[in-house]
């Protein structure tokens, strides 16, 4: 059976009739990530950072999306991912359209408290990688964050160590592994957006 295509009007659509799950948080660091889509002519796609890497950071060479801890002046978790996604990759976020967030999620592993901001962006000619923190900045097709056979156990390393994790492989040199809470946020993304 072929796939139906997922448009920019069914994400609309789906996310002004969503009700997500805010959990209250109990204790651990805040942190918000901005989930961001464009319209490619190939279909929709998701934009990723893969992070420095750095000795000190547990998340190091990881693939997430852009976000980071909320801040007292920030006021609200939805401007941290914004401020966080200008100084990351220099994509301004008040020029997007903001379709809605995704239930909020708790790491396992280490305790942060994450809330997700969908944005559908228009144009973004080049990103300007403003952060050492930051690697790279790419997009991923839907349909290949959709592709079951991309999807399984994989092979991840988290503050050190070596572990196996559901995953995705992305279709990008050297094939990163999608693991940990942005892979729990995909999916939950991929849940709701579904055709």
């Amino acid at each position: 059976m072929p796939m139906i295509m997922i448009t920019c009007e069914h994400l609309k659509q789906r996310f002004a009739e969503y009700v997500p799950d805010l959990r209250p948080r109990h204790g651990g660091t805040h942190a918000a990530v901005a989930l961001i889509v464009r319209e490619a002519p190939s279909g929709l796609q998701v934009l990723f950072i893969k992070r420095a890497e750095n000795e000190h950071d547990p998340w190091s060479g990881n693939i997430g999306f852009p976000g980071g801890k909320v801040e007292n002046g920030d006021g609200d978790p939805r401007s941290t991912a914004e401020r966080e996604t200008w100084e990351e990759v220099g994509v301004d976020l008040e020029k997007a359209r903001f379709l809605g967030r995704l239930s909020d999620i708790a790491g396992v592993r280490i305790p942060v408290h994450i809330s997700c901001f969908v944005y559908l962006v228009e144009h973004i000619e080049q990103f300007r990688l403003m952060s050492e923190e930051v690697e790279e900045a790419f997009w991923v097709s839907l349909a290949d964050l959709k592709d079951p056979s991309r999807h399984g156990a994989k092979i991840v390393r988290f503050d050190g160590q070596t572990m196996i994790s559901p995953g995705i492989s992305l279709p990008c040199p050297g094939e990163p592994v999608l693991w940990g809470l942005t892979y729990k946020l995909v999916m939950d993304f991929l849940d709701l957006v579904k055709a």
